[in-house]
């Protein structure tokens, strides 16, 4: 059995796997499955009211997740994604409550890795927080992050090629862009290749 295979599994039965992006390590769980997502919840002893983004594979998968996207959106996706940026966007109602804590909006993560992407596309869309407890610094090593969710995580799927530099978070959901959190795309990066962008 392949590692994509085992992978598979763990995600079939409702738990959670680590998996690389092109940033750090995350938690990775089916997103529609409220189980799942509780599960992510408890082992990162994450609170409750901070919100999941949605890890998907597609511009069109955003859509489908999203409403009142700025017209510039393709054009953003086109250029970054997949890529170490978060789109945050206003939520439609079919996003679940328990992915976005009830509020009006949702994040989305590309990332790019061939496993992640993989799984993503076969088993999405998944949630895929840090793969750290909930406080400490961010999954970017692998041993690390074994011995922290240690007998509680079965599936793994190692990587030492990851820049372990979080990805920028880019608020699309009013009137005005925000950066909630600079990572590896500045301002000026989004800008050069967006420059609708209204900051």
């Amino acid at each position: 059995m392949t590692s994509i295979e085992k992978l598979s599994q763990q995600l079939n039965k409702g738990q959670a796997v680590v998996l690389p992006t092109e940033t750090v390590y995350g938690l990775f769980a089916k997103a529609l499955e409220k189980p799942s997502v509780d599960l992510v919840y408890d082992l990162k002893k994450r609170p409750r009211d901070k919100a999941m983004n949605l890890n998907v594979t597609s511009y069109e998968d955003i859509l489908h997740f999203s409403k009142n996207q700025p017209i510039y959106l393709e054009n953003l996706v086109n250029h970054f994604l997949p890529g170490p940026l978060t789109i945050i966007l206003q939520a439609n109602e079919k996003v679940p409550v328990w992915i976005n804590s009830g509020l009006d909006s949702v994040g989305f993560r590309l990332p790019d890795h061939p496993v992640t992407q993989k799984l993503i596309a076969t088993h999405g869309p998944l949630i895929g927080p840090s793969a750290n407890k909930s406080g400490e610094e961010s999954g970017k090593f692998f041993k690390t992050i074994m011995q922290s969710f240690d007998n509680q995580v079965l599936g793994y799927e190692d990587d030492s090629f990851l820049t372990g530099m979080d990805s920028t978070i880019l608020d699309l959901s009013s009137d005005r862009a925000k950066i909630l959190r600079q990572g590896a795309i500045s301002k000026e990066d989004l800008l050069a290749k967006v420059p609708e962008l209204n900051f």
